[in-house]
């Protein structure tokens, strides 16, 4: 479905299932370079399963229109407008990575508005690493190659995933390059992760939620190691949140290395 903003349409994945008003809702935020599809599990299951599902595009990614955000807190403001575009009250968001973070401040300034956060493959401080981040600019198809290998802890898609037994690094890189050029007019590599590089909010968001949180680490991933999502839990704790925490195997992409592990995990904390 196609969510209208003022000027510019935003694409939803809703799970093959058409909204029903009495219904819970979950928007899933994907990552960099990453588009709707990367939760194809999820949002199916939970879309056959009583809930509402909006598996977005972020605007100016993919089928997606509109200015592509330059900052996790210009992003958390898109996520705001399109709720208030779709005239949804209340939602679950989901976020993965650059998502997560999406998910983070926006569940963070809406308050009430968000009934559970998931946080799939997060970190903070999310830095990305010199090299990277510098041929994300001017070599965006070798940072491509470099995201890649150390993302993935697996060479083929897993029984459940989408496109079980195929090569999961091509699969990704085919996937990357064409978000990629889907916008002439940014280089939304480069864009998303200085969006991350930049971020300082994380605890402070955190310690503003007003809702529970999962944690959704990977045992293998070595873009955000489970490691470094200790600061976020302890600040959730000892702001009184209620906190889970699941590690589940393989890397940094829980959803398709890890599918249903990730989605049993979706499954217990959204009861």
């Amino acid at each position: 479905m196609n969510i209208t903003w003022p000027g510019f349409n935003v694409y939803a994945y809703t799970g093959g299932k058409a909204f029903n008003a009495a219904q819970p809702t979950v928007v899933f935020i994907h990552g960099v370079l990453c588009d709707h599809s990367v939760w194809v599990l999820q949002s199916r299951y939970l879309a056959h399963h009583g809930w509402n599902v909006l598996a977005i595009d972020l605007p100016g990614h993919a089928r997606s229109a509109g200015p592509a955000a330059a900052s996790v807190e210009e992003a958390a403001d898109q996520i705001h407008a399109m709720l208030d575009a779709a005239g949804l009250d209340r939602v679950a968001l989901v976020g993965h990575s650059w998502g997560s973070l999406i998910a983070l401040e926006a569940a963070a300034r809406l308050k009430q508005r968000i009934s559970h956060l998931a946080l799939v493959g997060t970190a903070f401080p999310m830095p990305v690493a010199a090299p990277l981040l510098a041929a994300s600019l001017t070599e965006p198809d070798k940072a491509i190659a470099m995201i890649n290998v150390f993302s993935r802890a697996t060479l083929a898609a897993p029984p459940s995933a989408f496109g079980p037994g195929t090569w999961v690094h091509g699969a990704s890189t085919a996937l990357n390059r064409r978000v990629l050029a889907s916008n002439r007019k940014v280089n939304l590599l480069h864009q998303g992760f200085t969006a991350c590089n930049n971020y300082t909010q994380g605890l402070q968001a955190m310690a503003d939620l007003s809702c529970p949180v999962l944690f959704v680490n990977g045992a293998l991933d070595q873009m955000t190691p489970p490691k470094t999502t200790q600061a976020l839990i302890e600040q959730g704790q000892r702001s009184g949140k209620k906190v889970q925490v699941v590690t589940v195997p393989m890397g940094h992409h829980q959803m398709n290395e890890s599918p249903e592990e990730t989605l049993q995990a979706l499954r217990q904390f959204l009861r």
